[in-house]
């Protein structure tokens, strides 16, 4: 996962303008923004960090760490301004700072145990900056110096601020104030001669120096391809030079002999993670006898030796392999063709006899001859390898005493911290026992406790940065008045006395007792940008010429009548409806208060408020008191009842609500005794339901034979629900089961409203309804036209089943899903458990089911309350049976 740090210059200087009519500032804006959609095309982006940094003092400069995310990220570089000085190598220091704040809590660096190439957290710093002199509070620098004292814990270990997988690319901005009329060359980037392009050399990176938009796109692809997982090492020839080529003949120091270049570190494909086994030598013959270890370089100096050797790798013995990125190097060997042999590389004073040490690898040429290898293998490979190599072949993994003398021999010469490496890959062979398990790794206790204390420094180090990154400087109070010391002020000195006098032909009065401290704690008061000046106060303020325009200006500020200001609304309080609505005039009242409000919506202007509305059971709007006594539409007088209107169940209805049927004020007095007869009726109906439910549940229901139930349901539909002549029908739904029988009852609550329409209309109170024909009954009409509602009783029964089976399915799908979900709250279960209908036998099976259910998702606690469940309704039905028989 590559770190992208940017470090943005946010100096004054940054704010001149290129001949594009933007800012410097402007253009790294842009460059950041386009950088990141030509890395969005890679895939392998999706793991990239992106931090930000500019040229404030720490921890202000921090404007997005390891913490903040991409929006934050994009938000703090919208808002970065261009104020301050060059300070870019404090900067810098701040950056490097960040970046190896977590690696002692991980251990990436390893320190004096050798260096891992797989242990890596890759990083790039891309600066962008103006190049102009590099300025601070102490004055005008020619060269870029880093601070020395960080409060970085453990950096005294590393010699350089920087680690081997961080590199620093700078793009310095050239781009001239007029557009150049020469035609720009067709070459490369050019290396920029700021003082930040040694900084980037020494890191493994370079800088460019961008004169145009298309040279800064050009530079912008490619850092994307310089992001590689991978680390920096400096490679030098030791020993005399190879055989000179055939017509190639060359003395002297050449570019190959010396090259500082990176060695790609390639993830695993599985794993996404690179996977080493053999470290790089450390620099030094680990004591254990020494408080202290000595300071490592960021990168480790690597030798190789131009005397051809034959590699040599054996089958189960595992190396690590690097490629080398192109350098005069990599060239020179490819020129030789000889991929069959390779040159050894050293690390000096890595043994501990020997000032250049002992090889732990070899440089070779690939096959196709396209590319140069690092091959690491185990330090003193050609002593160690041809005694595994015996192992395996002669010995069959049963070493003699001989063979075990040279092999501890062996070990007497490799860097105590290769043991662990080597125990795994002999574990790899199959000869786990070589190695006893109480040997050293070479560090004494006192680095081990010093390295354990830095970890818990840099850990609390880290989440102190972490709490200060994103907040804001304080601003200053002021500019502190400084005594310089025993200095004579201005004022009293003689030269200026006497040139004072030569001008104005009069000595200056001073004042005879003058104390120098006397505004030593002074402060000179800041301007503060946020208050506007009061231009209307003093009109001896105004110039001559500006007067007419500032009249104007006076007059628009008394009227506020100016037309565009209206208009002129920021962007960001363009869609603030509610405090326009709020600062708007009071309207006037409604000439008639009883007509319906309408919303003040952006959408239907003549929709109207619906909170005064009320839908009882057939679908009518039945409007509460505004709209008492309006009299039917003469439309619906027709024969025939107008146009059908389709019915559907009141959400007040369903399954588990509580019901309170709508309360319409009667129009007269007279009529209570109606109203009155009416409810009496809706009582005994409910009550009557209630029965019903009450002997559902108590009996089962037998679809085979006739029962009591069905004799019930009809009788009741015969007598409540049928008029005399049989036509007129109340109530459209057909009863089956308790939650419809209670609908149908509950559904009669219409008849006092509808008996209060034909009362309006005229009609008498006791008397028989009106033939659907009359003009009483045009409210009655609109649900009449439905078929009749005389059902046999095994239709009945076979239409009671149905409903049933459906009602039953919903409940098996919602406590279905409440098994499913975690946790032990199993009270809406049974909640709708007690909601099952049908028979005995129905209401057995479903549970079984829903105990299968539950045994698939091993819920043991929820199987024991539902077999409680199932014995409880089996000694009920037992019971019940009991009394029948009595």
């Amino acid at each position: 996962m590559p770190v992208l740090l940017f470090l943005i210059d946010t100096s004054a200087s940054m704010n001149q303008r290129t001949h594009l009519g933007i800012t410097y500032l402007d253009i790294a804006k842009g460059a950041i923004e386009t950088f990141m959609k030509l890395r969005g095309r890679d895939p392998a982006s999706r793991g990239d960090r992106y931090m930000l940094v500019n040229y404030e003092d720490v921890p202000f400069g921090i404007k997005a760490g390891w913490k903040e995310s991409h929006a934050t990220f994009m938000t703090e570089l919208r808002n970065l301004q261009a104020t301050g000085l060059t300070t870019i190598g404090q900067s810098l220091r701040t950056a490097f700072d960040l970046l190896n704040l977590n690696r002692l809590v991980t251990g990436i660096d390893n320190y004096g145990q050798g260096r891992n190439p797989f242990f890596l957290e890759p990083a790039i710093i891309i600066a962008i900056t103006d190049g102009n002199k590099l300025t601070s509070s102490g004055g005008v620098q020619d060269e870029l110096h880093l601070p020395l004292t960080t409060p970085l814990p453990g950096s005294e270990l590393t010699k350089e601020p920087f680690r081997w997988d961080q590199r620093l690319f700078a793009l310095v901005l050239r781009i001239p104030g007029n557009a150049s009329v020469e035609p720009e060359p067709l070459v490369g980037v050019p290396l920029d001669d700021s003082p930040i392009t040694p900084m980037c050399e020494v890191t493994g990176g370079r800088s460019y120096s961008v004169f145009s938009q298309r040279m800064l796109n050009q530079c912008l692809e490619s850092l994307v391809q310089k992001i590689q997982s991978g680390v920096v090492i400096n490679f030098e020839k030791t020993g005399p030079d190879p055989p000179p080529l055939e017509g190639k003949m060359k003395s002297g120091l050449q570019p190959w002999h010396c090259c500082h270049k990176l060695i790609y570190v390639r993830p695993n494909l599985k794993t996404g993670v690179p996977i080493g086994h053999w470290p790089i030598p450390e620099a030094f013959w680990p004591d254990q006898n020494s408080p202290t270890l000595p300071p490592r370089s960021a990168h480790p100096h690597v030798r190789f030796s131009c005397l051809d050797a034959e590699p040599m790798v054996i089958d189960k013995v595992p190396f690590d392999k690097y490629e080398l990125e192109p350098s005069p190097l990599t060239q020179y060997i490819l020129e030789r063709k000889s991929p069959h042999t390779c040159w050894q590389v050293f690390v000096c004073n890595s043994a501990k006899y020997s000032d250049l040490g002992q090889p732990f690898g070899y440089l070779k040429a690939s096959t196709a001859l396209n590319c140069v290898n690092l091959f690491v293998m185990p330090y003193n490979y050609p002593v160690l390898l041809p005694l595994l190599d015996d192992l395996i072949k002669v010995h069959k993994f049963k070493p003699t005493l001989k063979w075990r003398q040279s092999f501890e021999n062996y070990l007497k010469t490799m860097p105590p911290y290769y043991i662990g490496a080597l125990r795994k890959a002999l574990r790899i062979m199959g000869a786990p026992n070589l190695l006893a398990d109480n040997m050293e790794y070479g560090l004494s206790y006192s680095v081990v406790s010093y390295l354990k204390k830095l970890s818990q420094q840099t850990k609390m180090e880290y989440d102190r940065l972490i709490a200060t990154i994103g907040k804001k400087p304080t601003p200053e109070a002021g500019i502190k008045v400084r005594w310089r010391g025993s200095s004579i002020p201005l004022a009293h000195r003689r030269d200026f006395i006497q040139q004072l006098q030569s001008l104005t032909g009069e000595a200056p009065t001073l004042p005879m007792e003058l104390n120098p401290k006397e505004f030593q704690g002074f402060h000179l008061a800041l301007l503060n940008k946020g208050l506007k000046p009061q231009s209307f106060r003093n009109p001896y303020d105004i110039p001559r010429s500006h007067l007419l325009d500032q009249l104007s200006r006076m007059r628009r500020n008394l009227f506020n009548t100016t037309v565009y200001q209206l208009h002129s609304v920021p962007i960001a309080q363009m869609g603030n409806y509610q405090d326009f609505l709020k600062a708007a005039p009071q309207p006037l009242r409604d000439a008639d208060p009883e007509q319906p409000k309408r919303l003040h919506t952006f959408g239907n202007p003549f929709k109207l408020d619906k909170k005064g509305m009320m839908i009882d059971e057939a679908d009518e709007f039945v409007t509460s008191p505004l709209n008492k006594g309006k009299r039917p539409a003469e439309g619906n007088n027709m024969p025939g009842g107008g146009p059908k209107r389709r019915r559907c169940m009141s959400p007040l209805l369903r399954l588990g609500r509580a019901y309170t049927p709508p309360v319409s004020p009667s129009s007269s007095p007279q009529h209570s005794a109606g109203e009155i007869t009416c409810q009496l009726c809706h009582l005994i109906t409910e009550g009557l339901a209630l029965l019903l439910i009450v002997l559902w549940l108590s009996s089962p229901l037998d679809m085979d034979n006739e029962s009591p139930i069905t004799e019930i349901i009809i009788n009741h539909l015969n007598q409540n629900h049928y008029n005399s002549d049989g036509n007129f029908d109340l109530d459209v739904h057909h009863p089956s089961g308790p939650a419809e029988l209670l609908e149908n009852n509950m559904a009669t609550a219409t008849y006092p409203q509808n008996l209060q329409h034909i009362e309006e209309n005229g009609q008498p109170q006791g008397g028989e309804p009106s033939p659907p024909g009359s003009k009483g009954m045009a409210d009655m009409v609109l649900i009449e036209d439905q078929p009749p509602r005389y059902l046999s009783p095994t239709a009945l029964k076979k239409h009671i089943h149905s409903e049933t089976t459906k009602v039953n399915n919903e409940l098996r799908a919602l406590i279905t899903k409440e098994i499913r979900k975690p946790g032990r709250h199993y009270e809406k279960i049974f909640l709708l458990l007690k909601q099952i209908q049908g028979t005995l036998e129905t209401r057995l099976i479903f549970l079984q089911n829903i105990i299968k259910e539950a045994a698939r998702f091993k819920k043991r606690v929820l199987i024991e309350q539902l077999e409680n469940f199932l014995e409880e309704i089996h000694n009920r039905s037992n019971n019940i049976n009991h009394v029948d028989i009595i």
